[in-house]
């Protein structure tokens, strides 16, 4: 995944983005390359960002 795929302030739910990180890691077997290192953190930051939005959503 490049940082171009994630433009800023796209809205993906928490649920949407963890499924993506999940089939990432089975993708990968468990061992992630540098460059999938770099796809994981991307999506780790977009996951809090959407939990932050739910959670002040829900508030």
């Amino acid at each position: 995944m490049s940082p171009n795929s994630l433009t800023p302030g796209s809205v993906r739910s928490a649920a949407a983005v963890n499924e993506q990180i999940r089939a990432l890691w089975i993708r990968s077997g468990g061992m992630l390359s540098a460059q999938e290192r770099a796809e994981y953190e991307l999506l780790v930051v977009e996951w809090a960002a959407a939990v932050r939005d739910e959670v002040i959503e829900a508030a």
